[in-house]
């Protein structure tokens, strides 16, 4: 149960801490410019001053809020700033490549999906579902293996040997079908090919029967910020298709990397 203030009723003192922190934070964001005095904020979240100023003194700690010894008020601090363009990037990632995904899917005839990276897994943004009656599916928010996805291995493309041997350390090589990649060596050789071609291809890795095609996506400083892929059954995804529908969805992939700020074209 919560109240007008905020509060959790009945909870653990951790997660009231949270809560009663996170509403002081919200009032701080919606301030006037300049800020808020601590009276102002222990009477806006409903607190005592002395509970007040120990969850503030604790989130300016952390960089969520700073303080101006001379007007004595509380605002917004740079790591807030950090953590909201974090989610502002990924909301622009998708904007930029749906109109992208949606012109892919009709160059293609295939699904496409728009996936980054999180915690050593790749997670799926957005898809444009193609409209043949035989199609592949990934619900946004779900989350595949890096090592045996196209869109996992585009990522893949711009790691280091060192940041790809820890993250296989953690997270393992679950082999999914008999195609399933199960070796470092072999994933690095695969990753190698795929630099030099530019995109990165999941043939029958992580569902069989399924073929996927994938490039990655830059940021204004050269980064991976995620990928764009075209999947099909095999039936559909024959041999002689890989390689149109691979030039398909570099083009796209570049084409969300310039308006995202990189140069264009991208190496490869």
């Amino acid at each position: 149960m919560t109240t007008r203030t905020g509060l959790v009723r009945g909870g653990s003192d951790q997660v009231q801490s949270l809560v009663r922190a996170l509403s002081l934070l919200n009032r701080i964001a919606e301030a006037p410019e300049g800020g808020m005095s601590l009276t102002e904020l222990a009477q806006q979240a409903g607190l005592p001053s002395s509970t007040a100023h120990r969850l503030l003194t604790t989130l300016e700690q952390e960089r969520y809020v700073r303080f101006d010894q001379d007007r004595r008020l509380w605002s917004i601090g740079m790591q807030a700033f950090v953590a909201g363009c974090g989610f502002t990037k990924t909301r622009s990632l998708i904007g930029l490549a749906r109109p992208h995904m949606r012109v892919l899917m009709e160059e293609t005839g295939e699904t496409v999906n728009l996936a980054v990276e999180d915690d050593g897994m790749a997670v799926y943004l957005a898809q444009v579902e193609c409209r043949q009656m035989m199609r592949a599916f990934a619900r946004p928010g779900s989350r595949v293996p890096l090592h045996c996805s196209a869109v996992g291995k585009a990522i893949l493309m711009s790691w280091s040997d060192k940041a790809l041997a820890r993250i296989l350390r953690r997270q393992g090589m679950q082999c999914l079908t008999v195609r399933t990649i199960g070796s470092p060596a072999l994933l690095r050789a695969e990753l190698e090919r795929s630099r030099r071609v530019g995109h990165a291809i999941d043939d029958e890795e992580h569902a069989v029967g399924l073929r996927c095609l994938a490039a990655p996506i830059h940021d204004e400083n050269g980064d991976v910020v995620g990928a764009i892929s075209a999947s099909g059954p095999m039936a559909r995804m024959t041999d002689e298709r890989l390689g149109p529908v691979a030039a398909l969805v570099v083009g796209a992939a570049r084409t969300i990397s310039h308006e995202l700020g990189a140069r264009r074209p991208e190496a490869g």
